[in-house]
């Protein structure tokens, strides 16, 4: 009877366990499956209190797309970002620090940072290859944007982003002039070279001034036309006259009188 029930017991226990081990895979992989999803070298932390998602040298070439949507801080740095394309950051309401430092952008489309205007306090660009770009990218950001150690063309169009954000702090000093439209300015700090030249006003002289000289061109180009247009009808109307001269009188008198009413 006592073995009966002891081999009665052994597939219940068995059960048990089995059933057991079963559940603690399920939760161990429901546990684990949203860090499955991240990129790799990417990974959620807690830093001081906020949520944190850190890609740094990550070997990313685009923004990822599974960052968590309560993320304060996100860092993207030593990465190959070549560009940043419109609604990149759009699922990420509560971010306040985006750093990009040290990466390949050239370009940042308009509507990139479109969404973070609420709550982004720190936007760094640092060590990118950006040469230009349009204000329009950062409209309505409050955040604090790092520009520095770039290879920027230094213009109109620099000078109308400078004046549109808000410099981080000890960060100006960092966007120098690798090319310009004045070539004595590179290699200079460009706010301080706006503090005495207005590169807009610089541009719309420039403009001006080609217009002048293309409306001239096309001016003297009408007139050498004329005065051609002139020259050529006085020549042969001239050898016409002199044709004329060498008909017989009647004949002559005839063609003199067309000849003189087609000149006038």
């Amino acid at each position: 009877m006592t073995a009966a029930r002891g081999g009665l017991l052994c597939p219940i226990t068995m059960g048990l366990f089995l059933q057991s081990l079963f559940l603690l895979l399920l939760l161990l992989g429901s546990c684990l499956h949203p860090a499955a999803a991240f990129p790799k070298g990417c990974y959620p932390s807690e830093e001081e209190g906020l949520k944190t998602f850190r890609c740094s040298n990550a070997q990313l070439t685009e923004v990822p797309r599974d960052i968590p949507n309560d993320t304060n801080k996100l860092y993207l740095d030593f990465n190959q970002i070549p560009f940043l394309p419109r609604d990149a950051f759009r699922d990420l309401p509560l971010l306040l620090e985006l750093d990009l430092s040290h990466n390949a952008i050239t370009r940042i489309e308009s509507g990139a940072f479109q969404g973070l205007a609420e709550h982004l306090h720190s936007l760094d660009l640092s060590s990118n290859r950006l040469v230009s770009v349009s204000k329009d990218a950062f409209s309505n950001l409050k955040a604090k944007v790092n520009l520095s150690d770039n290879p920027w063309l230094c213009d109109c169009r620099l000078q109308e982003l400078i004046r549109a954000v808000e410099l981080a702090a000890d960060s100006s000093g960092g966007i120098v002039c690798d090319s310009s439209t004045q070539e004595e300015h590179v290699g200079k700090a460009f706010l301080q070279l706006i503090a005495d030249t207005d590169f807009c006003n610089v541009y719309k002289k420039t403009t001006d001034i080609a217009m002048l000289v293309t409306m001239f061109g096309w001016f003297a180009m009408v007139i050498s036309y004329l005065v051609y247009y002139v020259r050529q009808n006085q020549e042969d109307a001239r050898r016409h006259l002199e044709y004329l001269k060498s008909l017989p009188s009647k004949q002559r008198r005839s063609e003199e009188s067309s000849t003189i009413s087609t000149v006038v």
